[in-house]
């Protein structure tokens, strides 16, 4: 990579994560919409808009930072308490994201387009004329607190308007003093300001000019507490702390004139948090909770948990609103490849190598030997020997691979992040009402599965939020609560992770698809009179099929869910749904770990070698011809009681079979499905590296890519998902 490529690279890495945590908070934020929000969370997002300012004016990204500059202006005045957060700015902040994520997206394609320029430049203006400026009261509250002059003349402006606040509100206020040894300071002030954060907000943290001893450092901690006095020494025992209320008087004293205040325009603001490595210390401090909040929100905002409202009003904007509209198709894959390991994975990968080092040299030195007494017979000691290091060889790389697929797993949660964002929006346009609930996002799976995974997850919404949630009255209507509810669930479950999506909605009416299935040839009638409710539901996942009556701004128009499947088949996943009509649908997807190096079960069909992912194998089985069974013209095998759908390799794939006495049969499943695979032989297990097909090869079903086994001879890799998907609805035949 050229030089400049490699610095777009980074920046665009950077950039990433900044609009991840931006993304986040604001959805936060959004969440409480309503409600006063968290002083720290508007900081958080204030200082995220700064660092993306500062980054993008270093790669010279001009247009981010022209943005980011007026994003930064307005969070400025809003965690100074100089406007009040209403929903008009909430909506315009988040409608930002969508604007920053496109210009980076440019930026990383090198191009430019002048519709594009045009609204970030629109929007920035906007920043400028958004607001309501805070009611002025008469009077400072900070001249009714006994403070010394000298530690409120070092607070910044935004300390003092967060000090200002929690007197006007009458915040019991404390100095926290604590003393420490110059040795170790920073992690008793971090324990320190980890157990004031759940008591309260830590307004300032600051150095105190008379230290206990010559080889120690004291700090005054300026504290708004939510607790009793009680509470507050019983969380601060074992630490070297000392409480010391700070007094508050009824009236402001006649001979005490207000300090004077930094009160620059806004674009001299940024500069003021953090002036010193103090001040960043400080802030590691400010927590607070929605009881001590920086300004008092619009009362015309409803107070739900995730409101969506129908439609947004903004006179001044004109049309500018619905801009989120023009994004509505862009992917939620991130625009880089870049994975975050921790120090320690990559020091234990080090050491691994340094041990694989050394049975490298202990190999030198056997096959050493072995050349110079190439005319002796080997002992049984050199082979004895040899063992012992190839074991150990194993044993080292199988912990070399272990660890460096560990270091490709990132967790679910950076796309779930995303989506929670584009439900808000999503509903919003749509008119529905209706709570957006993750878990699981903590369960990780391979970066490249998870960027692939982002945009089948993303229609699978789009179509629960469109064509499955009711409008708020038809919920009424029926007896369902007014605000549907719609869930994205993960969980791991052995080698593989299955991945929810469900809704309350109206479900899906199964005849209903049948008949569209039957009008536009999908399906004959005799296939629709033997198909269960199950084949029906799953005659969705078929091209061409929509249930839509008309075509919607969010669905529709041509994109259906058998491309969610195609692109779940590419990653060997695989797609169930359930429905109940007038209770709703779920969509569960079963997902490999990852697909970079995996263990697999050798297998030979009618002369030819394929390889079987073994985290897919649940058992295998030798069964004379005679126990085979025809039900409903398919065959099945009795496996312990239960009756087992089975399928012949060689027919899948067209070749000749052979008279066989028995066959070996290779049990797979995913998720509850489970099928029987009729092999000839059977050659081992062996950890395989699979490689994608390319060309005409790709398309192939059934083969999820190739592999080279230990003696150089390349074999296909099975994809048991789509294998599955044949073995169950064998009368489908595939393009």
């Amino acid at each position: 990579m050229n030089p400049g490529g490699k610095a777009l690279a980074e920046f665009v890495a950077e950039a990433t994560e900044i609009l991840d945590t931006l993304g986040k908070d604001l959805l936060t934020l959004d969440e409480h919409r309503g409600q006063e929000p968290d002083p720290d969370l508007i900081n958080g997002i204030f200082r995220a808009a700064h660092s993306l300012k500062g980054l993008a004016g270093l790669f010279s990204q001009d247009r981010i930072a022209r943005l980011a500059h007026g994003a930064e202006d307005l969070l400025d005045r809003l965690r100074l308490g100089k406007m009040l957060l209403d929903g008009t700015i909430l909506d315009t902040l988040i409608e930002s994201l969508d604007v920053f994520q496109a210009l980076l997206v440019e930026a990383s394609k090198g191009d430019t387009s002048p519709a594009l320029a045009a609204r970030s430049d629109g929007l920035a203006e906007r920043f400028t004329r958004l607001g309501t400026p805070a009611s002025v009261v008469d009077g400072d509250p900070l001249d009714r607190l006994e403070l010394d002059p000298q530690i409120r003349a070092v607070f910044t402006e935004y300390e003092e308007h967060r000090l200002r606040e929690n007197v006007r509100r009458g915040v019991t206020l404390w100095r926290v003093r604590a003393d420490f040894d110059l040795s170790d300071f920073d992690k008793g002030l971090s324990e320190l300001n980890l157990r004031l954060k759940p008591l309260g907000e830590t307004i300032s943290t600051l150095p105190s000019a008379q230290p206990s001893s010559a080889s120690g450092i004291a700090f005054d901690l300026i504290f708004g507490a939510k607790v009793s006095e009680q509470e507050l020494a019983k969380a601060l025992e074992g630490t070297p702390a000392q409480l010391f209320r700070l007094v508050v008087n009824a009236t402001a004293p006649a001979a005490a004139p207000p300090p004077p205040t930094a009160l620059g325009a806004p674009e001299s603001a940024p500069a003021s948090p953090a002036p010193t490595p103090r001040r960043s210390g400080s802030r590691k401090g400010k927590a607070s909770r929605a009881s001590q909040a920086v300004v008092s929100a619009a009362p015309a905002v409803p107070a739900t948990p995730v409101p969506v409202l129908p439609e947004v009003s903004e006179p001044s904007a004109g049309a500018a609103p619905r801009a989120p509209r023009v994004d509505a198709d862009m992917s939620l894959r991130s625009l880089t490849q870049t994975v975050r390991v921790d120090i320690r994975r990559l020091d234990g990968l080090m050491n691994t190598v340094g041990e694989l080092l050394l049975i490298k040299a202990n190999l030198q030195r056997i096959a050493e030997g072995a050349r110079h007494d190439g005319t002796q017979p080997l002992s049984k000691v050199w082979g004895q020997e040899l063992a012992r290091e190839a074991r150990q060889l194993e044993r080292k790389l199988d912990s070399l691979q272990n660890g460096l697929l560990e270091a490709r797993m990132v967790p679910v949660g950076q796309v779930f992040d995303k989506l929670a964002r584009l439900v808000r929006r999503i509903a919003r346009e749509a008119g529905k009402e209706l709570d957006f609930i993750i878990s699981g996002g903590e369960v990780e799976l391979d970066k490249l599965i998870v960027e692939e995974l982002s945009d089948p997850l993303m229609h699978i919404i789009h179509n629960a939020i469109d064509h499955g949630v009711e409008k708020p009255e038809a919920r009424v209507a029926v007896g369902k609560p007014r605000r549907a509810s719609v869930s994205l669930r993960a969980e791991q479950k052995g080698n593989h992770v299955i991945i929810e999506v469900s809704d309350d909605g109206g479900g899906i009416d199964e005849f209903r698809v049948r008949e569209v299935a039957l009008q536009r040839g999908l399906i004959t009638e005799a296939q629709a009179a033997e198909m269960s409710r199950r084949e029906m539901l799953n005659l969705i996942f078929l091209p061409g099929f929509s249930t839509a009556r008309s075509v919607s701004e969010l669905s529709g128009r041509g994109v259906g869910l058998d491309v969610v499947k195609n692109n779940l088949s590419n990653l060997s996943g695989l797609i169930d749904v359930w429905s109940e009509r007038g209770r709703g649908s779920s969509f569960q997807l079963t997902l490999p770990l990852t697909l970079a190096i995996i263990r697999a079960l050798v297998v030979g069909v009618s002369g030819r070698t394929y390889a079987v992912p073994i985290n897919s194998v649940l058992e295998i089985l030798s069964v004379q011809p005679q126990d085979i069974r025809t039900v409903e013209r398919r065959e099945v095998l009795d496996l312990r009681g239960q009756t087992l759908p089975f399928t012949r390799l060689a027919r899948m794939f067209a070749l000749p079979e052979r008279p066989v006495s028995r066959y070996f049969v290779v049990v797979v499943g995913l998720a509850q499905e489970r099928l029987g695979i009729a092999v000839d032989e059977l050659f081992g297990q062996q950890d395989i590296v699979t490689k994608p097909l390319g060309g005409r090869l790709q398309s192939i079903r059934g083969i999820s890519g190739a592999t080279d086994l230990g003696n150089r001879r390349t074999v296909l890799v099975l994809d048991v998902a789509a294998l599955l998907e044949e073995g169950m609805n064998p009368e489908r035949r595939w393009a």
